[in-house]
Parts: structure tokens; C-alpha cells; sequence
């Protein structure tokens, strides 16, 4: 048995579950965002579902770097698969958290003000940056 597949397994897996974090925690938020709106007699923001959405591409990330250690793993050492694979994936999934969390409270804002959109999504944008990184630092190691 190759103990290098759990890292393979753990980059997807916990990138996947950070992101389903992500999306309920922004999820939940949009909907009260449009429940505002919708009292206030006011259309809901179209743009709450990217907020609601943007975690999701950490699921792809992990992906990816599920796909870079398959290819890899006749090279690098069983245990050193197993930590990229583990912690990527951990630090993708914590992006996605994160960045869940804060498309909740950027929907919550734009629904009370209507103004800020451009500022949150740079916002949200910094926090995807952290598994954009985590992806290629790990795709670039050669055990």
C-alpha cells in the first residue's frame, strides 16, 4: 500500500470541505441579505451570489493538487506526499472558510448600504490569493 495516496485523497478532501464551509457560512448570509432587501421592497444584489460562490475555486485548487501528486508520486517520498497533500489541503480548506466568511458579512453590507461591492470583492479576492499560493508553492516541490 502507498501511504503517499492519503496525501493525494487529503488535498482534495480538505479543500472540498472548506469550501462547502465557505459557501453555507456565505450562503446563510446572502439569504439574509436578500430577506433585508426583499422587506425593504428593494431588488436583491445579483452580485451576493458571487460572494456566495467564491469559495468554490478552492475546490479546484485542491484538485489540481491532487492531480500534481498522482503524476508525482513514483518520485517523492510516501511521507513528504502525505504533508503536501495534507496541509495544502488544510490551508486550502481554511481559504475557503475564511473567505465564506467574509462573503457573509460583504452581503450583509451591500444589503444595508448598496455601496461597496468593488471593495468587497477585492477583499474577498486577497483571501483566494492564500490558496492560489498554497497551489503553486506545493506544485513546485520536487522531493
Amino acid at each position: 500500500m502507498n501511504l503517499g495516496l492519503i496525501g493525494i485523497g487529503a488535498a482534495l478532501g480538505l479543500a472540498a470541505a472548506g469550501s462547502a464551509l465557505g459557501i453555507g457560512t456565505a450562503g446563510m448570509a446572502a439569504i439574509g441579505a436578500m430577506k433585508k432587501c426583499y422587506a425593504q421592497n428593494k431588488p436583491a444584489p445579483f452580485i451576493l451570489i458571487a460572494f456566495v460562490g467564491a469559495p468554490l475555486t478552492q475546490t479546484i485548487y485542491g484538485y489540481l493538487l491532487m492531480g500534481n501528486l498522482l503524476n508525482k508520486q513514483s518520485t517523492l517520498d510516501p511521507w513528504l506526499m502525505i504533508g503536501l497533500g495534507l496541509f495544502g489541503g488544510l490551508a486550502m480548506g481554511f481559504s475557503a472558510w475564511l473567505q465564506g466568511k467574509a462573503g457573509a458579512a460583504a452581503s450583509d453590507s451591500l444589503a444595508e448600504t448598496g455601496k461597496g461591492t468593488g471593495n468587497y470583492l477585492m477583499i474577498i479576492g486577497l483571501v483566494e490569493t492564500v490558496a492560489v499560493f498554497v497551489l503553486v508553492f506545493m506544485m513546485t516541490i520536487n522531493g
